[in-house]
C-alpha cells in the first residue's frame, strides 16, 4: 500500500479542481462564440463559468486549509452561487421582454412581438 503524506494529496486536489475550473470556463468562452442567439449564450456562460470559478475557488480553498482565508474564499462562493443564476434571468427576461426572441427552426433572425 502507498502512504501519500497529506500534503500531496492535497496538493494533487487542487491542481485537479482548479483544472477542472479552467476547463469549465474555457467551455464558456468557446459556448459565448459557437452558439447562435443571444438566449443560448447566457445559458452557456451562466451554467459553465458558474461550476468553473466554483471548482477553481474550491481548489483554493483545498490549498489554503482551514484558514480565514478559505473562509473568506467559501463567502466568494456562496455570493455567487447566488448572484449568478439571478443575474442570469434578469438579463434573460429583460431581453426577452424587449424582444429578442430565441433561435428556433424557421425563425432565425426574426423580432417577435
Amino acid at each position: 500500500m502507498i502512504d501519500l503524506p497529506w500534503k500531496e494529496i492535497q496538493f494533487f486536489a487542487t491542481i485537479i479542481l482548479i483544472s477542472g475550473g479552467i476547463f469549465f470556463m474555457l467551455v464558456g468562452s468557446v459556448g459565448i462564440i459557437r452558439l447562435p442567439d443571444f438566449f443560448s449564450r447566457t445559458h452557456a456562460v451562466s451554467k459553465s463559468d458558474t461550476l468553473g470559478v466554483f471548482l477553481a475557488i474550491i481548489g483554493m480553498i483545498v490549498y489554503e486549509g482551514f484558514t480565514l482565508s478559505s473562509g473568506k474564499l467559501a463567502l466568494i462562493v456562496l455570493f455567487i452561487a447566488l448572484a449568478n443564476p439571478i443575474g442570469t434571468h434578469a438579463l434573460g427576461r429583460a431581453a426577452f421582454r424587449k424582444g429578442v426572441m430565441p433561435v428556433l427552426t424557421g425563425n432565425r433572425g426574426k423580432k417577435g412581438k
